[in-house]
């Protein structure tokens, strides 16, 4: 630390009073629907948009996302200990959304049967939990990469059709390829989850890389990894597989932050 670091930092203990460089906010990310930003506010800060609370880790990371219906105008606001607060307004692009059609899946895989219906809430609560730990981990620093690759065959927000009844939205991105290909970690994190057959989602694996951001491995045919593992950015986890509901071998990528799914192609430059 040079000298005059130093001075600041006595002037700031002494008479809460903090250096200019140690106020700023900076943002980095994609301010569209589907778009995931990482910010660094100054220590000790309390951040809101538009009105929710938003974790901040020890050293002021903090990470915001929008939905992929998020309203275009958004508020961040910084409370910061003895400063000023800061206020952005923040004005979210919006996107439009094709309409995919799937046909000859199962028909219990789209209308589970009865008895299908305990196991599919039970396992909704085992990922649910994963995805709820805020971990004051910062490994999404390490960067984002693609997972697999293959043929995109399934984007982020495109209204789903399967056997001629209309679902819920496609929150990711498919990647088609041969059965075994394999799975890597986007990002460095920790294995939250790891499930040997899900009933739509098959062999998964879900990764925390930290403040509630998590990605998700569905339809693998092979599980690599053990719940609880670190991983590093690029490490194998799994293979390409078909299981669960799936009508070929891919890779279903998700991404959310908290609740919020957001879209892992914004995150990546075009696949090699």
């Amino acid at each position: 630390m040079s000298r005059l670091a130093a001075f600041f930092g006595v002037v700031w203990m002494l008479f809460g009073v903090a250096p200019a460089a140690a106020l700023e906010l900076n943002l980095k990310g994609d301010f569209i629907q589907g778009g995931l930003v990482v910010g660094t506010a100054p220590l000790g800060s309390r951040i809101l948009l538009t009105g929710a609370s938003v974790p901040v880790g020890a050293n002021g990371d903090f990470l915001i996302a929008f939905g992929r219906d998020t309203p275009a105008a958004q508020v961040l606001k910084v409370f910061i200990p003895n400063a000023p607060s800061i206020i952005r307004k923040l004005t979210i692009k919006k996107r439009t959304y094709n309409v995919q059609s799937i046909e000859g899946l199962p028909t219990r895989s789209v209308i589970p049967a009865p008895e299908d219906l305990k196991r599919i809430r039970i396992e909704g609560k085992a990922l649910a939990a994963a995805r709820a730990v805020i971990s004051d981990d910062n490994s999404f620093r390490s960067g984002f990469s693609w997972p697999a690759k293959g043929r995109v065959s399934g984007i982020y927000g495109s209204r789903r059709i399967l056997n001629g009844k209309p679902r819920n939205p496609h929150y990711g991105v498919d990647v088609a390829a041969p059965k075994g290909t394999p799975v890597h970690a986007m990002a460095a994190g920790r294995i939250a989850f790891a499930h040997p057959g899900m009933f739509f989602n098959g062999k998964a694996v879900i990764i925390d890389h930290g403040l509630g951001l998590t990605s998700a491995y569905l339809h693998m045919s092979a599980i690599t990894v053990k719940e609880g593992a670190r991983v590093k950015k690029g490490d194998m986890i799994g293979r390409i597989g078909q299981t669960g509901r799936a009508t070929g071998p891919h890779l279903h990528w998700g991404v959310r932050l908290r609740a919020t799914p957001v879209d892992p192609a914004l995150l990546v430059g075009p696949m090699e």
